[in-house]
């Protein structure tokens, strides 16, 4: 890991140091990191353990960590080694998966994962094209789970009216958004 973190174009982490960010890398992605250990093992209770062994095996690691390149992937590869280490452990329990079913799975999740984080990249340019009171909906229903009775409550609107104003707007993202992946394809494959 580079000494100075801050040099990089991170900006959101300019002021922590490479253990906090590191930190801060595996807290953000622990939900995903479960999912992805889950859609391998299909057990919660062995899905919870690989994880925890995973977060582990990541913090030992974390010096082979290039602070310049995405933490998921490099996440979901060591992860997929803690998930093939469970199966061979487990391989006299009554275990439905082998390790070669596990790498066809984990390299279909890691595609969706990939793709995942583009609809997400377009998601947030989209919202950012909102006005000003439909990304205030948004956060207010979305990032802070205010239910709708108290939106329209606080805004002074019918609880029609904010249903309606989010649907409205989850179509417009949603136009967005595939107008943006589509966008991104062409230039891909050119």
């Amino acid at each position: 890991m580079p000494a100075n973190p801050s040099s990089e174009p991170r900006n959101a982490f300019v002021a922590v140091s490479p253990d906090e960010f590191f930190v801060q890398q595996i807290a953000e992605h622990q939900d995903r990191l479960f999912g992805y250990v889950f859609s391998l093992v299909g057990d919660y209770s062995r899905a919870s353990d690989v994880v925890q062994e995973t977060n582990l095996v990541l913090w030992r690691k974390k010096s082979q960590f290039q602070i310049d390149q995405p933490f998921l992937p490099w996440a979901f590869a060591i992860a997929r080694f803690q998930v093939l280490a469970h199966v061979r452990d487990r391989g006299r329990d009554r275990c439905l998966l082998d390790a070669e079913l596990v790498e066809q799975l984990a390299q279909t999740v890691q595609q969706q994962s990939e793709q995942l984080d583009s609809v997400r990249v377009a998601l947030r340019q989209c919202i950012e094209k909102l006005s000003p009171a439909s990304q205030d909906l948004i956060r207010r229903r979305y990032y802070r789970s205010t239910s709708i009775n108290d939106m329209a409550d606080s805004l002074d609107m019918g609880v029609s009216a904010v249903k309606v104003g989010l649907l409205r707007i989850r179509r417009r993202l949603a136009e967005c958004v595939e107008a943006r992946m589509a966008s991104d394809e062409m230039i891909g494959a050119e």
